[in-house]
């Protein structure tokens, strides 16, 4: 090979490689991409919707990290910021440490948390909603199905759509969850179909050192209708009117 040739294959694989310890470092400590598998967040987040979380939101800990790598002291985190009440974040799942949830912050530390007949208490007072139109979506069987759909108002005035398909589900009446220090409680806005804290043995409170980031900005969205090589179906499978909207 000759010195030339040598110097530029040298040249690209530096800038191979700061291209992506770049990519990492932005990954790590600004922003990461997620997409969304399941249903538990609708209305809010669709499944096919892709979004941005940025993971300085709470400070850093050993899940911020690719592979969780254990390199920031634990338990804990680093330059800690708490999450707000309402708060959509992805977090680690508290029973393996690997698997990712996204579910909306409803109860901080210290909180007292209950369901009753579909609603919901915290610290013994009822978190108020009010009935919107219907949540109108097509099943798959093509069948157009309709749902209740709430607006939520959380203390503090936070609001969000929520679904209800009736008040007597499995997870519609619980007993009084107080949320120890250091933890959070976290609930799917499809209420009927969400695991979240409520199931203590399958999610449970959440820890701080579990969180990932808060959930900012959907930047692309698919229904999943077109296959990826199917570049003539994208239009129709894409929905466009998702890009860009902000994750409230």
């Amino acid at each position: 090979m000759s010195k030339s040739k040598s110097s530029g294959f040298w040249d690209t694989l530096k800038t191979v490689f700061y291209a992506v310890l770049i990519a990492l470092a932005i990954r790590t400590l600004a922003f990461e991409p997620f997409n969304i598998p399941s249903g538990s967040m609708i209305p809010t987040l669709l499944v096919g919707d892709y979004l941005f979380v940025s993971k300085y939101s709470y400070g850093y800990s050993r899940h911020s990290l690719p592979l969780s790598l254990p390199l920031i002291p634990g338990p804990g985190r680093v330059f800690t910021s708490s999450p707000e009440r309402g708060d959509v974040a992805v977090f680690k799942l508290p029973s393996d440490d690997r698997t990712d949830y996204i579910k909306r912050i409803v109860g901080l530390p210290g909180d007292r948390v209950q369901m009753r007949a579909g609603r919901l208490h915290l610290n013994d007072r009822m978190v108020p909603r009010r009935r919107v139109e219907d949540y109108v979506f097509t099943d798959g069987f093509g069948r157009i199905r309709r749902v209740p759909q709430f607006v939520e108002t959380l203390p503090g005035g936070r609001e969000y759509r929520i679904l209800e398909f009736g008040d007597g589900a499995e997870l519609d009446d619980t007993p009084v969850y107080t949320v120890p220090e250091g933890h959070y409680f976290a609930m799917g806005d499809n209420r009927d179909n969400s695991l979240d804290s409520r199931a203590l043995e399958g999610v449970g409170f959440v820890p701080a050192e579990n969180l990932v980031g808060r959930a900012e900005i959907l930047f692309f969205s698919t229904d999943g209708s077109a296959r990826i090589w199917e570049f003539w179906r994208w239009p129709g499978a894409i929905r466009f009117a998702r890009f860009f909207r902000a994750v409230s």
